[in-house]
């Protein structure tokens, strides 16, 4: 990765605070295109404390890919101004996800804050509320409308059939990681009944 500053996106939510509860990450290159988006159900836990694990797992993602410059966003306004020193951390849980935070932005060359406003939250929102509705991680939620109760019914991307078989030589894309596939031996699954490829990292790839 370059030096350049990427966009951290991120969210929490619970549903009954405390209750079942989610994050959503989104981390942005400069020109704005998603490199990771990451859904997780963590369990029972309150709002807040699904917000600094939100942003923790953010900072976490950013890392392992290299970066050192971010801008962090998060439309927790409590949690944005305990990070930056404006409030003070009462909680003793939230202390403890509070000091872990604070050790793992070190690690970054140069970390700033900032609001985010809801409605500019909105990939991070539909991460964690698809990981709360399926209680399970996601990576992809193109296409998919605002969560709510019949968004389990909605299939994501990587579950669309796909009517295009693959043939010897077809080299399929990730727009995501740049991980390249070539068909050396196609499937004998009949067209109606086939997925797309879907790389590692939860992108669907193109052919």
């Amino acid at each position: 990765m370059t030096a350049e500053t990427y966009t951290l996106e991120f969210d929490g939510g619970s549903r009954g605070n405390p209750g079942p509860a989610g994050i959503g990450v989104v981390v942005r290159a400069a020109d704005g295109t998603p490199v990771v988006t990451l859904g997780r159900f963590i369990g029972r836990a309150t709002n807040n404390v699904a917000e600094y694990r939100a942003l923790i797992t953010a900072m976490q993602e950013a890392q392992r890919l290299n970066i050192v410059n971010v801008l962090i966003r998060g439309d927790s306004e409590l949690i944005i101004k305990q990070m930056t020193g404006v409030y003070r951390v009462k909680s003793p849980d939230m202390r403890v996800l509070f000091e872990e935070a604070q050790q793992v932005i070190k690690k970054f060359k140069s970390a700033t804050f900032q609001h985010n406003l809801r409605h500019k939250n909105e990939l991070a929102d539909k991460l964690a509320n698809l990981a709360m509705d399926r209680k399970a991680e996601v990576t992809d939620v193109d296409t998919v409308a605002m969560s709510g109760p019949a968004v389990t019914d909605k299939p994501l991307p990587i579950d669309e059939l796909s009517a295009i078989p693959p043939e010897v030589g077809d080299v399929w894309t990730c727009a995501r990681c740049g991980c390249v596939i070539q068909i050396q031996k196609p499937t004998n699954v009949r067209p109606h009944q086939l997925k797309p490829f879907t790389c590692q990292c939860g992108q669907k790839m193109t052919g």
